[in-house]
């Protein structure tokens, strides 16, 4: 099934749209959950975040019970206990995999380059050349061929231009039982009402303090505001080209057009909140080579080698101190000799690293690795005064990846990570990963 192809061999009849679809999942991380456990359908549902520190997603249940979002865990603990809230970890893993399935079903029913994945639960369509009568069908058909296939539920919402796509699909999802999820600005006159009820803090790309900003300037309170703004007040209070484009997308001229999926990253990071503060160079050091060989991995898989490798550590914060504030963040990086996957090579100088950045006493609740100065493996030279042995480490590590994407949980892993593990991050409430795991598949009694 391709609607895309199937419209395009039918002939459109009728005015040719020319803009973009917004498919974005409701409430993913719960709706992940409430897949393979039916019975929390109509039960407020949170997700936690790292560590289960604080909350990263909520059902609409959950909102209506006043359970704020990026709110720490203890604080709603006891509303949560209060209403019988189900309450999970994150599981990546289940996330993931699911937003794959979603997104390869999105590239099934419209074309492979008529979707651009935006983030894990959100993809953008190209929709140039259906007819205009058509699209509100062409919404409920991708929404429901979304939820049959996966079991995800997800909104839509059409536009001209990206920018207004996302204040339809906003609309679309708070007024789900009006618009079954699906909204459609076809017309300026749709276009200024759903302006008009979206406050200047729900529009793309403007954040929080830009929004408090606009509104003590008395300036703008909502999007339809904005519109009426010109290009040079944008250059001064709105961020330049960005608030530029801004307003050029609300006001129905595109100016971010569809991107290729980047399949090559041009740095690749890895990094975890500890399970509780660590204070021994020892712990952090097994997490440090952990960090490292996970993106060692990473860097493999794009076939890349990269030539510096950077570590950061950041301290806890002071209790004592009359006010919360973060610790700045403690960093360093090194220039390998010469451009390296192989995950041994790049340990041993992250290693090196965390012994210039430990500060003996301190208490530290995150470390970090990232590899930059990539470059395509296949241009690294050998080095004619090393043994071949030693020189082309590239088939022991691909037999070590191999074993591992077959294993799962890294069975065959560097002394230096460890064995205990007692730094790893607390997931005391995850499911099963129910999708990418054998041992941990979903029984049918």
């Amino acid at each position: 099934m391709n609607i895309k192809k199937n419209a395009e061999e039918a002939g459109n009849l009728g005015s040719p749209f020319k803009g973009y679809a917004i498919v974005d999942c409701n409430n993913f991380y719960c709706s992940c959950e409430r897949l393979f456990m039916p019975h929390l359908d109509n039960r407020p549902v949170v997700v936690l975040s790292n560590n289960d520190g604080c909350i990263i997603s909520r059902s609409d249940e959950a909102k209506k019970l006043g359970v704020e979002m990026a709110g720490p865990y203890f604080k709603a603990k006891p509303l949560i206990e209060k209403y019988n809230v189900a309450t999970f970890s994150s599981n990546y893993n289940l996330y993931g995999n699911l937003s794959w399935r979603v997104m390869e079903t999105l590239r099934i029913v419209m074309g492979a380059e008529n979707v651009e994945v935006y983030s894990v639960d959100e993809a953008f369509l190209n929709l140039d050349g259906f007819a205009t009568e058509n699209l509100q069908q062409i919404g409920i058909n991708i929404r429901e061929t979304v939820e049959q296939w996966t079991g995800i539920k997800v909104s839509v919402g059409v536009a001209p231009t990206k920018g207004l796509s996302k204040v339809a699909n906003r609309l679309a999802k708070k007024h789900k039982l009006a618009t079954g999820c699906v909204l459609v600005l076809d017309t300026r006159e749709k276009i200024n009402k759903a302006l008009q009820d979206t406050p200047i803090g729900e529009v793309w790309g403007v954040g929080r303090q830009y929004a408090q900003k606009l509104m003590d300037m008395n300036a703008v309170f909502t999007a339809f505001d904005l519109t009426k703004k010109t290009e040079e007040w944008a250059n001064k209070n709105l961020g330049g080209v960005v608030g530029v484009r801004l307003i050029k997308e609300l006001n129905g001229k595109p100016a971010n057009t569809m991107k290729e999926e980047l399949t090559v990253k041009k740095m690749i990071t890895t990094t975890r909140m500890f399970g509780s503060p660590v204070k021994n160079i020892n712990d952090i050091k097994e997490a440090i080579a952990t960090y490292t060989s996970r993106s060692a991995e990473k860097l493999r898989k794009q076939q890349s080698a990269a030539n510096i490798i950077s570590v950061f550590v950041v301290p806890k914060e002071q209790n004592y101190n009359p006010y919360f504030r973060h610790e700045p963040t403690i960093s360093s990086y090194v220039t390998l000799p010469i451009a390296t996957s192989a995950t041994n090579e790049l340990i041993k100088p992250a290693l090196k690293l965390i012994d210039k950045l430990y500060e003996h006493g301190r208490l530290y609740k995150k470390a970090g690795v990232m590899l930059s100065g990539l470059v395509p493996d296949a241009n690294i030279q050998g080095n004619l005064f090393v043994p071949n042995l030693n020189n082309d480490k590239r088939m022991l590590m691909s037999m070590l990846d191999n074993v591992n994407f077959a294993m799962r949980d890294d069975i065959v892993k560097f002394a230096a990570s460890g064995i205990k593990r007692d730094w790893k991050m607390r997931q005391e409430l995850r499911t099963p990963r129910y999708t990418t795991r054998w041992g941990e598949l979903s029984r049918v009694r």
